[in-house]
């Protein structure tokens, strides 16, 4: 395993610490990062500081066709993960102006704003509010109650909230950080399919839906038939790019919303909007290299299942897992030993659980 740039990373770790209430690495001294001044906000919000200018290099084009579509959702108890991951998209992109990042929230929120235009004074970016009443009654208790939050379920909705002249677009979750140019993932060749992301065939597909989906001949069978009989694979909705002109076309909005009114009568699965992204995609997307989504990380090791490091280079680190360890504490093993001084493989086993 490595990753696409030793030095970028070192520097990516200092930019996770862009709040002041975390202490800066050392290489923070060279980015040139100024604090804002006479800015207030509310208690809620954390304060970051002024995130330096990125810019594009002489080869970038400037034409709408040039553009780079991001979609991640915002809320007060993430933030600080929405811009360590937005900062590293930055950092690491050749033509970083040419990204446009479509936040989607529950409501307007001045603070949020704020924090993000002074973080990031340059920044290409457009707020949709996502509203709630469009899941109303149509989410079922899961097993974890972040889970069971509404801007969990924006993604389905996410095509018809951005406007009609964005015909693809990158959904990513709030909990990742990147590590390679995003224009690598933004033109992969999708070919006639809608979703494109890694798939895990690997994985054990059953354990995502539970007895009452597989003991039903009529529900278990919408997996066969696949994709020239292609099997199911489990794949993760934190990274997806979308097609999302073939995705209102085809009505995959209806699609998900009629397996969410099955999972309210019939209780088929415990993963919040996860299954319904199986049952109507699962082997029938693009398949895209394994390093744009080493998720699992921020795990707990209590009962010892970890999946293990995907191999080769990694250009995105995903902390998916259930347990309480977080970035701050890889961070924290940076501060302590710094970056080169560390056996990743060994680190980043400590993070990789179920």
């Amino acid at each position: 395993m490595a990753f696409r740039s030793f030095d970028c990373l070192l520097l990516l770790i200092g930019l996770l610490s862009l709040s002041s209430l975390q202490p800066p690495l050392t290489a923070l001294a060279a980015t040139n990062i100024r604090l804002t001044r006479n800015r207030k906000l509310s208690q809620n919000v954390p304060f970051f500081r002024e995130a330096p200018g990125f810019r594009n290099g002489q080869a970038c084009g400037s034409s709408p066709s040039d553009r780079i579509h991001l979609a991640m959702t915002l809320d007060c108890n993430y933030l600080r993960g929405t811009m360590a991951a937005v900062q590293s998209i930055l950092h690491n992109s050749g033509c970083p102006e040419n990204v446009v990042f479509h936040f989607l929230w529950l409501r307007f929120d001045q603070d949020i704003k704020t924090s993000i235009k002074t973080t990031f004074p340059y920044l290409n970016f457009k707020l949709y509010r996502f509203d709630s009443n469009l899941v109303q009654g149509k989410i079922s208790k899961s097993i974890r109650e972040a889970l069971d939050e509404p801007l969990n379920y924006a993604r389905i909705y996410l095509a018809d909230i951005i406007p009609t002249y964005v015909k693809r677009i990158i959904y990513l979750d709030s909990d990742l950080v990147v590590v390679d140019d995003i224009e690598k993932l933004w033109r992969v060749d999708l070919q006639d399919k809608v979703l494109a992301a890694p798939e895990y065939c690997q994985a054990n597909f059953t354990q995502y839906f539970n007895d009452n989906f597989w003991s039903d001949p009529e529900l278990a069978k919408v997996f066969k038939g696949r994709d020239r009989g292609k099997n199911p694979c489990y794949f993760n909705t934190g990274v997806m790019v979308l097609d999302v002109e073939k995705w209102r076309q085809r009505g995959y909005l209806q699609k998900l919303e009629e397996w969410m009114a099955v999972q309210k009568q019939k209780r088929i699965y415990h993963l919040g909007s996860l299954p319904p992204f199986l049952l109507v995609f699962a082997g029938n997307i693009k398949a895209v290299d394994h390093s744009w989504n080493q998720h699992g990380l921020g795990g707990d090791n209590i009962e010892g299942k970890c999946r293990s490091l995907h191999p080769g280079a990694i250009s995105l680190l995903h902390w998916s897992g259930k347990g309480q360890e977080t970035r701050t504490e890889f961070v924290n093993k940076v501060n302590e030993r710094g970056f080169h001084a560390l056996d990743l493989q060994q680190v980043l086993k400590g993070y990789i659980c179920h």
